[in-house]
């Protein structure tokens, strides 16, 4: 055979490989209403950029070549934005997208190679596990397992997980490892799928009690945003990217600022109420501080107490912890530790400072906040913090009581500068809280107890506003409200140094899931 036929017999072999699982399943895969592999990969990437690797590959196993193109397997690199990716689809047209040993080494290999050269990587979710042939027995378990170097990839570069369709097994693992997870809405995410578990245990549940993105959005956290289709999918993933650097040895990439910002910081006036038990929404507050009044909510329904989003301030990106007082007075609970931990991981992990915002009541507690492990949340919360080494600024908006106080990088807490509102209340807990527990029998038995009660609480006040801890130089400085971005702007650009403001990534081997 010449050059000629031998190049005629790739491009057949290729046109196969690229049919997947033929047009049946593939306008079956439509008629669902989902994309297909390569479809997926078109949307997320930049057009035209994709470069396989592995096109040929097909099942190790003898007579099963013609049935696995590409082994299930869609893998290679890419850009988006111009910057390059590592990508892995799973094709779920080719055995119901059930992974074989060759499509696990190749997408494996594409995922070592991506952190090996510092691309980020993306892992597209669909499938139902693992191929049984393939993996049972002695032999195929042990040719299949998950590997160590993905437990010890130590957030060397971002590592993002989509979810459409049923995603059991494989896309589970990769959705349990990523930096940030996309579950789309009607998708299914869990270990085994109904069918396995009612067999298995006689367990009887649907696909949406099982996995689905609300269960997952607001009781485990285990994803990040839920999308209403897979174009929102992959736009909420480009969207993500932008605000990372492409590796955890080099800053964010910076964009063009906002030249209007400085114009409506005067709506910081109207949007805090003066009643410090009064509700405001703390979203607006952060879309008026930022560039483009854009902010890029991670985790936004789980323990919505606490907003940890993403945002740029001066071009720059920065992660912000605040309080949300529309949602339980801003008082989180186990789940809201958890959340903070996890982001403070991801910002300290890729060099983005960290920006705290306290109007905090103190901590969500009881009985069902101690069942779920309370005391050791608030300390991983703690932990956590103190081990983060990108620049921390903390500005108390309105009250900040007790531990909470602390865990929102109060005073001694290892942030670069602690700011307070003239209006800020610090303390252990309100003044109207303390009135009764220090001095509820006095005022009981005092011949005008509602007079002495507003002396007391009056008293109380005074002592935790900010002028006592700025005077002893516990907090850095008050600040007028009008001038927060400013001020934020400036004591990043002071504590990110001379020394390139990168993170020593005290934290990069966290868990990725609580």
């Amino acid at each position: 055979m010449g050059i000629k036929e031998n190049i005629e017999e790739l491009d057949r072999r290729r046109a196969i490989a690229l049919k997947m699982g033929g047009e049946k399943k593939l306008e079956l895969q439509r008629s669902r209403g989902l994309l297909n592999a390569r479809e997926r990969i078109e949307q997320l990437l930049d057009p035209g950029s994709f470069f396989e690797i592995g096109v040929l590959a097909h099942s190790d196993i003898p007579g099963m070549e013609a049935k696995t193109p590409a082994d299930g397997k869609v893998d290679g690199f890419g850009t988006i934005d111009n910057r390059t990716i590592g990508v892995s689809a799973n094709d779920v047209t080719v055995l119901a997208g059930a992974g074989g040993r060759v499509g696990h080494k190749k997408a494996h290999q594409v995922m070592k190679q991506a952190i090996e050269k510092g691309f980020p990587f993306v892992n597209i979710g669909e499938a139902g596990g693992a191929r049984i042939p393939d993996i049972q027995g002695s032999d195929g378990m042990s040719s299949m397992t998950i590997g160590w170097e993905s437990g010890r990839r130590f957030r060397k570069v971002p590592m993002v997980a989509t979810l459409a369709g049923e995603c059991f097994g494989d896309p589970s693992w990769m959705a349990a490892l990523a930096d940030f997870v996309v579950q789309v809405k009607g998708s299914c995410f869990a270990v085994s799928g109904p069918r396995v578990l009612e067999i298995a245990t006689n367990e009887i549940v649907s696909n949406e009690e099982l996995g689905g993105w609300k269960l997952h959005a607001t009781v485990t956290g285990q994803i990040d945003q839920a999308a209403e289709d897979e174009a929102d999918c992959f736009r909420i993933v480009r969207e993500f990217l932008s605000y990372l650097p492409s590796h955890s040895g080099e800053l964010p990439p910076v964009v063009a600022g906002d030249d209007d910002a400085a114009g409506r910081q005067e709506r910081l006036l109207d949007l805090i109420p003066e009643r410090s038990n009064q509700s405001y929404d703390m979203v607006k507050v952060l879309e008026t501080l930022v560039d483009h009044e854009t902010i890029f909510q991670l985790k936004p329904d789980f323990d919505s107490s606490v907003i940890t989003c993403l945002a740029r301030m001066d071009g720059q990106t920065i992660g912000i912890i605040a309080n949300q007082p529309s949602r339980f007075a801003g008082a989180m609970g186990p789940d809201g530790c958890d959340k903070c931990s996890s982001f403070i991981c991801l910002c300290d992990s890729f060099n983005i400072p960290l920006l705290f915002l306290h109007d905090i009541p103190g901590f969500f507690v009881g009985k069902e906040a101690e069942r779920k492990k309370m005391p050791g949340k608030i300390i991983n919360f703690i932990q956590a913090l103190s081990c983060a080494t990108v620049p921390k600024i903390s500005i108390v908006i309105r009250k900040s009581y007790g531990m909470a106080n602390c865990n929102m990088c109060g005073a001694n807490m290892g942030g670069d500068f602690l700011y307070a509102w003239p209006g800020a209340d610090i303390s252990f807990m309100g003044p109207e809280v303390a009135t009764n527990v220090v001095y509820g029998a006095k005022i009981m038995a005092s011949e005008n107890p509602e007079e002495m009660r507003a002396k007391a609480i009056e008293e109380l006040k005074l002592a935790s506003a900010p002028w006592r801890g700025a005077g002893l130089g516990l907090i850095d400085e008050v600040i007028n409200p009008l001038e927060t971005r400013e001020i934020i702007i400036k004591s990043l650009k002071l504590a990110r140094g001379n020394r390139g403001g990168l993170s020593e990534h005290l934290m990069a081997s966290w868990p990725t899931t609580f």
